[in-house]
């Protein structure tokens, strides 16, 4: 069979000849791969710099996707951190891992949107006792993961959704998605009275922002969670002290580890019905398998999904 190939970490995916996996568990099945994401968390799984990485290789990519099993049902995947993902025409899966789709699904939409909206989905479910008519922030919106937590915060009962990031052409397209305002980073005094922060950033945009935004809050008695769950303004933020002492800040973190498997799959049937009846709109470029070294660094606003 053909499959994407990592043999070094600091080289993309090579696509070609791979010997087929071996079901080795009573809970395993072959299944034929579908379509799956290229995710920020597939690309750092893949050279080593993610908490969860093994670092084995041969490694196949592809920590997610949409398969059909040998019955025919088709299922969406998520694998554990093994050198055999879904970056091939075959994967083995642990069907525990997994959650069957309804037969007229668009493979590619579910592939593009569950691992990004999964982000926002689990940490508002289960991370914290999220409640409707509470206030959101929305930091690195413009992101896949981001246009997706926007949409998600107003599905769960928002009363405000305040979307923020550096981009103001992608910014105000948020505003069809469910943004009442957006913002850019020195704005961010307009959503100091905000209930949750949902941060993609952390890094120095984090650390530059959250004390001016506590000081602004109209009452730093009133709880303000901030939940950290990407990084892509970097892995460090250096908080100050003060900011945990002026005002009722909680900071948690929502991601593989705090929150257990069985938390995140619970919650993946909800998440894949509201893509398919198109309560979340979801940007998703297929691409051939073959193509994967040419795509690997994609950065477009599409997410793309490779397809066997």
């Amino acid at each position: 069979m053909q499959a994407a190939v990592i043999t070094d970490l600091a080289l993309p995916p090579v696509y070609r000849e791979h010997a087929d996996p071996v079901v080795t568990d009573e809970n395993e099945m072959l299944v034929d791969v579908l379509a799956a994401g290229l995710h920020h968390l597939t690309r750092s799984r893949a050279n080593g710099s993610h908490y969860s990485s093994s670092g084995v290789l041969p490694m196949v990519p592809g920590m997610d996707g949409v398969v059909r099993d040998a019955s025919g049902r088709l299922r969406y995947v998520v694998l554990d951190d093994s050198a055999f993902g879904t970056f091939a025409d075959r994967t083995v899966i642990d069907a525990r891992r997994s959650v069957v789709l309804p037969d007229d699904v668009d493979p590619a939409r579910i592939a593009a949107a569950m691992n990004p909206g999964m982000s926002s989905w689990v940490a508002l479910r289960r991370r914290i006792a999220f409640e409707k008519g509470q206030r959101v922030l929305v930091l690195g919106a413009t992101g896949n993961s981001g246009r997706l937590a926007v949409q998600i915060a107003r599905l769960f009962g928002a009363s405000q959704v305040i979307a923020a990031g550096r981009d103001r052409t992608r910014l105000q397209e948020l505003r069809a998605l469910g943004a009442d305002e957006v913002i850019t980073f020195d704005e961010v005094g307009k959503a100091a009275d905000v209930d949750v922060v949902l941060d993609y950033l952390w890094g120095d945009v984090t650390a530059g922002l959250m004390v001016p935004m506590l000081r602004s809050r109209a009452d730093r008695s009133a709880p303000l969670t901030w939940i950290q769950i990407g990084s892509m303004a970097g892995p460090d933020a250096a908080v100050p002290a003060a900011a945990l002492r002026q005002a009722r800040l909680q900071i948690v973190g929502s991601g593989i580890g705090s929150v257990p498997a069985r938390d995140i799959l619970a919650e993946l049937p909800a998440l894949a019905a509201a893509v398919t009846d198109g309560s979340l709109q979801v940007q998703a470029r297929a691409v051939p398998l073959a193509e994967v070294a040419g795509h690997w660094e994609a950065t477009t606003g599409e997410r793309v999904v490779f397809v066997p």
